[in-house]
Formats: structure tokens, C-alpha cells, sequence
């Protein structure tokens, strides 16, 4: 797709989700070729802040459904409950082996960790920090704490939204920021396939208002013939 064959033309955009061959392939052609790309992207994680009012069954089955995409995948929870933290190690031991990737799933869970936070405040600073690709708020106070959220790919609100649904059906892109890049980038949707084309039009008051600022800056910069081009056209009075 990134460099067309003698009956296909190239695409000027490739987006989607992938491995980590995936993003290697994806990196090489943004280098090689005019063809842009959504995002950089690693390896998935999710991040549940949860409470007292969270399900400890549902907490460690949304931490296993991210374990099982891969061993470098991460799964973190924290929470102002060290009850919710222990009852959900437990659930996570007992549901972890009946698992049919339980082998890889067990090497990303070895790269996790929960977190006991002061309250959801402190819980939501650091996941501001961490920005995660996905960001499950489990508990019923979701709605005080949501307009904290400053950085995540996307975002599951309450006990019975989980990253799965993302996944499969609730309508949002599957195709998220990971290793801290939602800092600075969103998710796919449609306007990933906007372009934006900028025009100005200068009437001869436009450039006598504004002429003399990019004569200024451009001699600054050592940059004659951008001038000029300015100059010239205050010069002659006749120019339209």
C-alpha cells in the first residue's frame, strides 16, 4: 500500500492497530515514503482506577482481557481500597489459569502492578502521567471524576464498560495511543482523514498594513530574497 505496484497507486495514509512488525513496518515507510501514518504505537495497556464500589470480579477479568494480547502488554490498577487491590489479586490468581493464553497473559501480569492511592484525585494524577491507551474508571463516581482526565486514548465509564466492548462494539476506533504518546495524540477518527489546506489573500492595503513586519523579520532571519519579495511590491504602486 505504501508503494503502489504498476496497477495500484500508493495510499497517501495508513492507519490501524498492529504488532510491534506492525509499527516497524509503519515507521520504515513514514521514512521512505510521502505516506503518513496515524501514530507510533507499542504494545497495548490498560489502566483501571476503581474504588470501594468497584467489582473485584470485573476489575481482574478487564486486567487479564489486556494480559492476553501480549507478555510486553501492561496492565495497572489503583485504587484508595487496599480491600478492592486484595480481593482483585485474588480473583486474577483464580481466573488466570483456565485462561487459553494464560502463558502469555502470566508474563504481562509480571509486568503489572497495582497501586494503593490516597483517593481518586491522587489516582487520576498519575494516569495523567502514565497516559494510558485505555482508561477504565470502575466506579460509581465516575461523572466526579472524569473532567479530571487530561491524557488517555480512550476512556470506559463505570462498573459495566469494559475494554472489551471498545474492542468489538461500542462504536469508538480501536486504533489508541500507547506508551504515554496519548500526551499528544488522540485516537484515530474521522478527522485522522481530514487534511487541512490553508489560503490568504493580500489586497494592496493588506500589503502596505503588513509589509513592513516581513521585511523585519525576514532580514532578522538573513533572508534577503523573502524580503524582496515584499519590497518590491511597496515599491511599485501598481502591482495588484
Amino acid at each position: 500500500m505504501a508503494y503502489g505496484t504498476e496497477t495500484i497507486q500508493k495510499v497517501d495514509k495508513i492507519f490501524g492497530p498492529g504488532n510491534q512488525y506492525v509499527t516497524r513496518a509503519k515507521t520504515m515507510i513514514q521514512l521512505e515514503t510521502a505516506t503518513a501514518i496515524d501514530m507510533p504505537a507499542g504494545p497495548s495497556e490498560v489502566l483501571i482506577i476503581a474504588d470501594d464500589t468497584a467489582n473485584p470480579i470485573y476489575l481482574a477479568a478487564d486486567l487479564l482481557a489486556q494480559a492476553e494480547h501480549g507478555t510486553d502488554s501492561q496492565a495497572v490498577l489503583l485504587s484508595d481500597s487496599k480491600r478492592i487491590i486484595d480481593e482483585t489479586i485474588t480473583e486474577l490468581e483464580r481466573q488466570l489459569p483456565v485462561l487459553p493464553r494464560a502463558q502469555i497473559a502470566v508474563k504481562a501480569i509480571a509486568n503489572s502492578y497495582a497501586i494503593l492511592t490516597e483517593d481518586l484525585e491522587e489516582a487520576m494524577k498519575f494516569s495523567n502521567n502514565y497516559a494510558p491507551e485505555h482508561l477504565i474508571l470502575a466506579t460509581e463516581k465516575w461523572g466526579s471524576i472524569s473532567p479530571l482526565i487530561v491524557n488517555a486514548g480512550s476512556v470506559f465509564l463505570g462498573n459495566f464498560s469494559p475494554e472489551s466492548a471498545g474492542d468489538y462494539a461500542s462504536g469508538t476506533n480501536h486504533t489508541l495511543p500507547t506508551g504515554s504518546y496519548a500526551k499528544a495524540y488522540s485516537g484515530v477518527s474521522v478527522d485522522s482523514f481530514v487534511k487541512k489546506i490553508t489560503f490568504q489573500h493580500l489586497s494592496r492595503e493588506g500589503i502596505e498594513n503588513l509589509g513592513p513586519s516581513v521585511e523585519i523579520l525576514a532580514a532578522l532571519e538573513g533572508l534577503q530574497a523573502h524580503k524582496n519579495a515584499v519590497t518590491v511590491r511597496l515599491k511599485n504602486s501598481q502591482v495588484k
